[in-house]
């Protein structure tokens, strides 16, 4: 008995003390190196658990009301179907159509080097899609390819945050070959950068901070002279609504900015907002619906959350690209709670 006292006590000891360190962690009062390391050891060993991350489709008759396809079995695109390297997950999927052909970029994260690379599949229904390789390729990871057309070009701006800049890549032989052409932002980790055209304008909601800040651009130019809003950041200390979840759309005659809520944890849902004014001087939205649009049903490959969605095609039904989490071990889950600055 003695000595199973003993344990308990030293358990008592050993909790108390992790939960002193997460409390200086997250009021940040730890030394800067403790930190880092804290950080490391988070990345590798407990964030990389979470997922796997697949790609399925939803449609509906509106933003509003979307739902899986009765038809197809979800997910349509998973790691397992990406054979040109070992992938831990694929996500962010991006549509754009040509020639009748339908192209969905996405993350494809590999497994031994934990960095991103961008990989597509193509598909002539929408609904059944085949991979066919990774496309591009750096030393840093990337994310969120965030493809459009424009002047009869194709472009795409995939996230690059460890590259401290916003990119632009131009398609020189599409969909195979991608070339950098400018760095729009610099200076800042800059998430989910996405770009829309409106008013002869260019604009670009990109977040920064813990998935909490977001931030408006504008531009005459794609490629240059990016100005900050004077608004900006036009959310703060918002996990809930800051960080972008997919391309802005425009429906019935409205633009609609998606956003995730990451909090208590990354990527649990998206929501909808209706951009109410858009100019060089002034900013304003509104929440389409207190409903999220899609979010984690509870079992299968998206039972833990769902944090970006893509339009496919718009007709009789709308027709989208969605990604999906299955359950996270609880590890991560309580580390999440306890490890964020939001309580």
């Amino acid at each position: 008995m003695e000595e199973l006292f003993i344990v308990v006590v030293l358990i008592i000891i050993l909790i108390s003390i992790l939960f002193g360190l997460i409390i200086l962690y997250k009021r940040k009062k730890l030394p800067d190196n403790l930190i880092k390391q804290i950080k490391t050891i988070k990345n590798k060993n407990i964030t990389r658990q979470y997922g796997p991350i697949s790609i399925g489709i939803y449609e509906g008759t509106s933003l509003f009301n979307l739902g899986k396809p009765l038809h197809i079995n979800n997910p349509v695109i998973k790691a397992e179907d990406v054979n040109d390297l070992d992938a831990r997950f694929v996500a962010d999927p991006f549509v754009i159509t040509k020639d009748g052909i339908y192209y969905m970029f996405f993350e494809v994260l590999e497994r031994e080097s934990e960095l991103g690379k961008i990989g597509y599949a193509e598909s002539e229904d929408g609904y059944s899609w085949n991979y066919k390789k990774t496309v591009i390729d750096e030393n840093f990871h990337l994310s969120y390819p965030y493809v459009f057309e424009y002047e009869n070009d194709l472009y795409m701006v995939p996230e690059g945050k460890t590259d401290l800049s916003v990119r632009l890549y131009k398609a020189i032989n599409f969909p195979v070959e991608w070339r950098h052409e400018a760095n729009l932002l610099e200076g800042d980790q800059f998430y989910d950068s996405s770009l829309f055209r409106y008013n002869n304008q260019w604009w670009m909601f990109t977040g920064t901070g813990q998935h909490d800040t977001l931030h408006l651009y504008y531009s005459e130019n794609l490629s240059n002279g990016w100005t900050s809003h004077p608004m900006n950041p036009i959310i703060k200390e918002n996990p809930h609504f800051a960080r972008p979840g997919g391309r802005v759309l425009f429906l019935d005659e409205k633009i609609y900015r998606l956003a995730q809520d990451c909090y208590p944890r990354y990527g649990i849902q998206l929501f909808a907002f209706e951009i109410t004014e858009l100019s060089t001087d002034k900013y304003a939205e509104k929440l389409a619906s207190e409903i999220p649009i899609i979010k984690g049903t509870g079992q299968g490959w998206n039972a833990e959350g769902m944090h970006h969605l893509d339009l496919v095609s718009n007709g009789d039904n709308l027709k989208v690209a969605v990604d999906g989490v299955e359950k996270r071990p609880l590890l991560y889950s309580i580390y999440s709670k306890l490890t964020s600055p939001y309580d």
